[in-house]
């Protein structure tokens, strides 16, 4: 007999080899109908598993979180399966499930396309009904190699092949058509139900090698219910709409081309709205006690051996010799004889040169040195997404240098700056994670246990709740993970505290400790913005390109009716312009409609319409974006309200 024990601590026995099944359906028939899995002593298990030893179990319903990941998986292989059946041809090579869904790669000699989508899943939609069981075997090496290598199926042979040979060869059987797996699933193809839907397809090579063949990717997305499946899809469209391409595209504020891949071209309308965040951010954290430092972008290979870079980042980093190009029209422009300089992918190891100046007491700590430093990562080409993912990028990057005994405050200082300026930034649900120590680490226990606590603990001193995210440490620390949700429910991952005693080791960054000994700083690496270019992304499809009124390129158009106005129109921009308002005149010979129409896709939040009775009266007909209606009063109270609301609201606040 072995002994099971259950969410509430109650303890049953059973007879050895008794699958999960037989333990929910002897619990109660409703609850084995809703449960689809199982996690036994905390593994998500099939729930026909034997028990084969004392352990706990908890059941897996189908609408939890679990439950969602096994619907996504099981609907990767009812893809498969139906690509198959259609096109038998067709060889399947993985299909993992990812954030909000799944994919599965396929070679074909014809790729597919979104018009192959409805015939998919048709057939999809065919398999489900079937309710196949899936059931689990285990093969030997050989026997999985002759049978996937009779299929013709050769990419699963090189997967076969790459399987540790400790570990078992798992083979999910549905009906007749079977795959290589790691498993869990559900209990069969009926519990993935009907709410999926395929999403887009796209060019994937094998094993993400562009040496390796071109395999055809097609993504879809599957949830427990169709209301889940519509408010996502819905997202998607609104996501699409929000795309900050587009609208960098549409509102003129930046392009990018294939001259210089992943760097921006900022228009001078985008660079308006770069310039305020960046002046909002440095009065913020120059508010808070940094010190504001640059550093040299290209630096010594030598520099970055000693902080470790060179070893583990040096594939991302942008290399270059440290020699002057030869200026003879034959022979080699270099001659390869000079010393590798590289461009900084990050600040922090210039800052600790900084920091090495001179003798740093305890008395000096907390040092806080921050940095809008222009740092260059090589990122694959087919990474690069608009701002979201550049390879040049501008950091609002700082580091903390202190004692451990000021870790605890020095996080609980960072978290309460970081959630004011994200509640005046717009986004005001965030979840911090606290990313423990992972299975491979550098250090001792000791040091990790009380690293990890003095970031819990910074925490629990904040109010603000986090969740642990175990094992997603760094290799030298933990650290935290803030991410934010935009106006249409997705998350960004864009600010980060981590904790560091690795790299002052590295770099000898000591400070003379009160009894006299030297000791090693403790250095914290933080952004709340991350790259002022992705940061900029999400806030343009957060907002959906309608910013507020202090980040608005054009803050006011004043527009004329007729062009007895024009002047009058004149006189209200250059006021406007003198109070710090960034305000156009448009006096074109066009209806007034249309100048409205016009201003108003341009995201333009202010309109000051004068005509030849405003121009006598001194007033003006303000129109909001976004509103019905307009109202007409005295021109002056007009320029003092938008001066008002124009402030930034740092600066907003401090005069509260």
């Amino acid at each position: 007999m072995i002994k099971v024990t259950f969410p509430d601590g109650a303890v049953r026995d059973y007879a050895r080899g008794t699958t999960g099944t037989t333990v929910v359906e002897g619990i109660s028939p409703s609850l084995a109908k809703k449960t689809v899995a199982m996690k036994w002593n905390g593994v998500l298990s099939d729930l026909t598993d034997p028990l084969e030893a004392d352990g706990t179990i908890e059941f897996v319903m189908r609408d939890s979180v679990d439950g969602l990941g096994l619907i996504r998986h099981d609907a990767a292989h009812v893809l498969a399966e139906a690509v198959q059946e259609l096109w038998p041809e067709t060889q399947v090579t993985i299909g993992p499930v990812i954030e909000n869904g799944f994919y599965y790669d396929f070679k074909r000699d014809t790729p597919f396309s979104e018009d192959d989508f409805g015939t998919i899943e048709k057939k999809m939609a065919e398999i489900i009904a079937r309710g196949a069981a899936f059931t689990k075997e285990v093969w030997s090496r050989d026997e999985a190699k002759r049978v996937f290598a009779a299929k013709g199926e050769n990419f699963k042979v090189e997967l076969v092949d790459a399987i540790p040979a400790d570990q078992m060869i798992k083979i999910y059987k549905q009906g007749q058509w079977f795959d290589l797996c790691r498993g869990p699933h559900m209990r069969s193809t009926k519990d993935i139900g009907t709410a999926f839907k395929l999403t887009k397809v796209a060019g994937a090579y094998w094993r993400g090698d562009s040496n390796n063949p071109v395999l055809s990717r097609i993504y879809g997305t599957a949830f427990a219910s169709q209301k889940e499946l519509d408010e996502y899809l819905h997202m998607l469209e609104e996501a699409e709409k929000r795309d900050h391409r587009k609208i960098g595209r549409e509102l003129d504020l930046f392009h990018l081309q294939e001259e210089a891949q992943g760097s921006v071209f900022w228009h001078p309308k985008g660079y308006v709205l770069y310039n305020q965040l960046e002046a909002y951010i440095r009065r913020r954290v120059n508010a808070d006690g940094y010190n504001e430092v640059k550093t040299p972008q290209l630096m010594s290979s030598k520099f970055w051996e000693a902080s470790g870079h060179w070893g583990k980042y040096r594939e991302n980093m942008f290399v270059v010799p440290d020699e002057v190009p030869g200026t003879e029209e034959e022979g080699p422009v270099l001659s390869g004889k000079g010393e590798l300089m590289a461009l900084k992918p990050m600040n922090c190891p210039a800052h600790i040169q900084i920091f090495n100046q001179g003798i740093k007491s305890y008395r000096d700590l907390p040092l806080r040195m921050a940095e809008f430093g222009c740092c260059h990562r090589n990122e694959a080409h087919g990474a690069l997404h608009g701002l979201l993912r550049v390879r040049q990028m501008t950091q609002d990057d700082a580091h903390i240098f202190c004692t451990e005994e000021q870790i605890q405050s020095e996080t609980e200082r960072f978290v309460h700056l970081l959630y004011s300026v994200y509640e005046q930034l717009g986004f005001d649900n965030v979840v911090i994670k606290l990313a423990t120590r992972p299975e491979k680490f550098g250090g001792t226990i000791e040091r990790w246990n009380a690293a990890e606590k003095a970031l819990g603990d910074a925490l629990l001193a904040t109010g603000y709740k986090f969740e642990i995210a175990e094992g997603d440490g760094a290799f030298y620390a933990p650290k935290l993970e803030f991410h934010m949700k935009d106006a249409i429910g997705r998350s960004w991952q864009v600010g980060t505290l981590q904790l560091d005693y690795v790299l002052p080791e590295r770099l000898n960054a000591t400070y003379v400790a009160e009894d006299g000994s030297r000791k090693y700083a403790v250095m914290l690496h933080r952004a709340i913005l991350g790259s002022l270019e992705r940061f900029i992304g999400v806030m343009i499809e957060h907002y959906a390109g309608k910013m507020p009124m202090w980040l608005a390129p054009t803050q006011v158009v004043v527009a004329t009716i007729v062009s007895e106005a024009d002047d009058y129109a004149q006189k209200l921009v250059d006021r406007l312009k003198a109070g710090g308002i960034r305000a156009e005149l448009d006096a074109r010979n066009e209806k007034i409609n249309y100048k409205v129409r016009e201003h108003s896709v341009q995201k333009v939040p202010l309109m000051f319409v004068v005509g030849k009775r405003e121009a006598e009266e001194g007033t003006v007909s303000v129109r909001r974006l976004g509103t019905e209606g307009q109202k007409v009063i005295a021109a002056t109270d007009a320029i003092i309200e938008l001066m008002a609301e124009a402030v930034p609201p740092d600066l907003k606040q401090q005069a509260a």
